[in-house]
């Protein structure tokens, strides 16, 4: 490891550089050479001592010095002489600013890297504050730079999406590159911005790259040509981005916030539909920062990091609830502000401010999080400009934590029309869908993340009215039209009668749209397979119901254990399964119990930490570890089924142990209920199949389960070793891999024999592609998102029983993923005993 060397007239001075070096480096050598000892210690310069201190560093791999002033220098020289030869050549005196570049070396140094490079780092220590306070000179445009000054690989990409390089294809970027032993960094080519560190989020979003920009990127690093491989193939597919989003923003005219006329505000579209109610005002609390000092700023670090902790566990909870009800897609804008919450260009100021200057950690941390969302403001692109927002909802969150502020804002509470200076994407998916009609902010656009959500949880909005709007008073009367992008404030009977009379029309609208939903799904030669729905809470039902479902396939019950600080009652999860079921009309219901774990953690639940918790106690492993939760939660279930055709499933169940365990809890349930004089209702019990093991031993299951429903997502990523978040294993993750098709015919094979049913409820069953495969391979229902209902019964509609299994048939002999798509989309090439092409 390079050790450092700190040269000044100051022995005060460079035990307190000495102390923030080390606050960074950890256990880098670091050696002082600071003020004169003696009988009269003093200012001034030894160049005996400097030389001790050279020696005293050097554990072989080099001596970085960094000096003061003046005699310092002379002092460093002087000390070069009385060292060996030997490790004279391995000594550099370095000309960087003194604190900054310690650190910055201390830094480095700890990653383990040369001499030329912790010296290197520590010369270009002054960039990030140069670049905050500009030099205030004018200077000639300089060429694009790589980002390196040795010899790097390098790659040029297009980006190609829509709207460049915002804050999903920005975090795509940053968590590839930060899983290979390399440095990245990216440069606008077409701006000449740049260049950035490819590991954070914001210095990229401020490169301000656009659709058709291209980017220079840049490694160094053993794993160089690995990394750029990986980021090109990543351009290749634009980031993973859908390049048309289901929730698209509205046509914007450019038109300014202001009033139209008396009484209507003007803003822009923000989710489309119209919604008529009283004004409800939100208003998140800004939480007050102190000003006092840290008096210990080791204390305060450690108290920004169990604050940043907190947060990412209640980013990660508001994740799973969006992907509940929004679908993963629009869920992972939470990704990015996980991203937030480890970027250096915040952590690394921050800490700074702390350490250097002696603030307070929300005091440090906010100034931070001001910094960087300037520069977001200060592009001119308006969708990254967006961005700011998000950060600025984040770095809230932080310090309401550490300060110990409200969150959350005023809930809304009354039926209505949201009315707010902005909302927050974490403010807008935890609106109560049941009582909010519409939002309407001052400030926003149609590209911020709290209008896409909107758009995706079907909540009309308008945004950016403008601050006239805030003076509405709670409980004004309001039409809200988010196509127009207007708000009728206290709008008479004439403005209420078109916007009742806009609304039936809309409505017959979506009721044509989804007619042919509503048929069964039969193949041509009249198998009948159900089309369910996976819901994530109540109101998901009614959109599942209007877009055809024939009954739930999978009710995601964390939507109850979600966002709170204690488990629910056994009466408060009654009543949120009757209100399903009381939604459903009669259709069948299945219910999995409560599916968290280390990888998914509660807060209010004891739990230890694991080494892998995705291979660690959850699903009902975390169920039979904790039974009295799993007794409550079965009574409710029971209670419920007793009014309602209601079914019950465990998940991610290994073993026949597990299962008859589990049973064995639901017997001790229906005792309890019954006890208590109540009725427990009949019902069916299955299990997901999403552990291999489940699926190889689906035969000695039969016989006791009434029903199989296999969850392809982390059947696959078991079945591959192969998580589907990881960039570089994007390719295995792959749920019509013949490998998992083949566990998915061992379970329907086993059901067949023993006269049982199986369902499928991950996202393969939203493919229309997989749809001949899955019937074809026996499998009688599919549960998808609600969205995607009319299009899989469709794809049902043309399908042959016949033809199917044949195509699986074929599709089980073949050898990737990739094959047996081309299969089912008719691109392969005819095999040898194919005796069926595909459709």
């Amino acid at each position: 490891m390079v050790g450092l060397v700190i040269v000044t007239h100051s022995a005060t001075l460079a035990s307190g550089v000495a102390e923030l070096a080390r606050g960074m480096g950890g256990e880098v050598p670091i050696e002082l050479a600071g003020g004169i000892e003696g009988p009269e210690p003093g200012l001034g310069t030894d160049a005996v001592r400097v030389a001790e201190a050279i020696e005293s560093a050097d554990q072989g791999d080099g001596v970085l010095v960094l000096m003061d002033l003046g005699s310092a220098v002379l002092s460093a020289e002087m000390a070069l002489d009385m060292v060996s030869a030997e490790r004279r050549a391995r000594v550099l005196l370095t000309e960087a600013p003194l604190a900054e570049g310690a650190v910055a070396a201390a830094v480095t140094a700890k990653l383990g890297a040369s001499l030329d490079e912790v010296a290197a780092q520590a010369r270009g220590s002054l960039q990030a504050k140069i670049a905050h306070l500009g030099t205030g000179e004018e200077e000639e445009e300089a060429p694009v730079q790589a980002g390196f000054a040795d010899g790097s690989a390098t790659a040029r990409l297009e980006v190609r999406n829509l709207l460049g390089l915002h804050a999903r294809p920005a975090a795509r970027i940053v968590q590839t590159a930060g899983s290979f032993d390399a440095e990245v960094t990216v440069t606008n080519v077409t701006t000449g911005r740049g260049p950035a560190s490819g590991r954070s989020l914001n210095e990229l979003a401020t490169l301000g790259v656009r659709q058709g920009h291209e980017v220079l990127v840049a490694a160094r690093g053993a794993q160089a040509d690995e990394v750029l491989a990986a980021l090109a193939a990543l351009a290749e597919r634009d980031f993973d981005e859908r390049q048309e989003p289901a929730a698209a923003a509205p046509p914007v005219s450019e038109i300014s916030s202001a009033r139209s006329d008396e009484g209507s505000l003007q803003g822009l579209p923000g989710a489309p539909g119209a919604a008529h109610g009283p004004a409800r005002h939100f208003r998140a609390p800004e939480p007050e920062i102190p000003t006092s000092p840290a008096s210990d700023p080791a204390a305060e670090w450690e108290a920004l990091g169990r604050a940043l902790e907190r947060v990412r566990k209640e980013i990660r909870a508001t994740r799973e609830s969006v992907a509940a009800r929004a679908g993963d897609y629009n869920a992972a804008i939470f990704d990015a502000h996980l991203l937030f919450l480890d970027d250096e260009a915040l952590l690394e100021p921050a800490r700074r401010a702390i350490f250097e200057d002696g603030l307070n950690a929300a005091q440090a941390w906010h100034t931070a999080a001001d910094r960087v969302t300037a520069g977001y403001r200060s592009l001119d692109d308006d969708y990254l400009r967006a961005r700011a927002e998000d950060l600025t909802g984040v770095a809230r969150q932080v310090v309401a934590e550490l300060v110990g502020g409200d969150r959350g804002g005023r809930a809304v509470v009354e039926r209505g029309i949201v009315i707010a200076p902005d909302l927050t994407p974490a403010e807008t998916a935890t609106l109560d869908r049941e009582l909010v009609e519409g939002i309407a902010t001052a400030h926003g656009s149609a590209t911020s993340h709290s209008a896409i959500l909107a758009r995706s949880l079907g909540i009309p909005a308008v945004v950016g009215v403008g601050e006239d709007l805030l003076d509405v008073q709670e409980g004004t009367p309001l039409v809200l039209d988010g196509d127009a992008g207007t708000v009728d404030v206290d709008p008479g009977e004439e403005v209420v009668r078109g916007y009742e009379r806009r609304q039936a029309e809309r409505e017959e609208s979506a009721r044509s749209a989804v007619a042919s939903a509503r048929q069964p799904a039969e193949t041509l030669d009249g198998r009948r397979i159900e089309v369910v729905a996976n819901v994530g809470s109540p109101a998901d039902v009614d959109v599942a119901v209007a877009n055809g479902a024939e009954g739930v396939g999978l009710l995601r019950t964390e939507f109850l254990f979600l966002d709170r600080d204690s488990l629910p009652s056994e009466e408060e999860q009654l009543a949120a399964y009757d209100d399903v079921a009381a939604r459903l009309n009669g259709m069948p219901l299945i219910l999995r119990t409560l599916d968290v774990g280390a990888d998914k953690p509660l807060p209010y639940l004891p739990s230890r930490p694991e080494a892998n918790p995705f291979l660690g106690v959850r699903g009902i492993r975390l169920g039979l570890d904790q039974p009295e939760l799993l007794e409550a939660q079965l009574r409710a279930v029971l209670r419920a089924a007793a009014a309602h055709p209601l079914k019950v499933m465990f998940p991610m169940v290994a073993t026949l142990a597990e299962y008859r365990e589990a049973v064995s809890v639901l017997t001790r349930a229906r005792e309890q209920v019954e006890r208590a004089g109540e009725i427990a209702g009949q019902m069916e019990v299955g299990i997901m199949v999403e552990v291999p093991a489940a699926a190889l031993a689906a035969q000695a299951f039969a016989p006791e389960v009434d029903f199989f429903s296999i969850g392809t997502n982390d059947l696959t990523q078991y079945t591959l070793a192969a998580e589907r978040g990881n960039e570089r294993l994007a390719g295995l993750a792959d749920a019509l891999h013949p490998s998992v098709l083949r566990l998915i015919q061992a379970v329907t094979e086993a059901a067949q024999r023993q006269g049982k049913w199986v369902g499928v409820c991950g996202e393969l069953a939203s493919e229309p592609l997989a749809v001949p495969a899955l019937v074809g391979l026996g499998v009688t229902e599919l549960s998808v998102n609600p969205p995607a209902i009319p299009t899989i019964k469709e794809a049902v509609r043309q399908v042959d029983s016949g033809t199917a299994a044949a195509l699986a048939r074929e599709a089980l002999r073949l050898a990737s993923a990739e094959e047996v798509r081309a299969l089912l989309a008719g691109e392969a090439a005819p095999i040898a005993g194919s005796e069926q092409a595909a459709p």
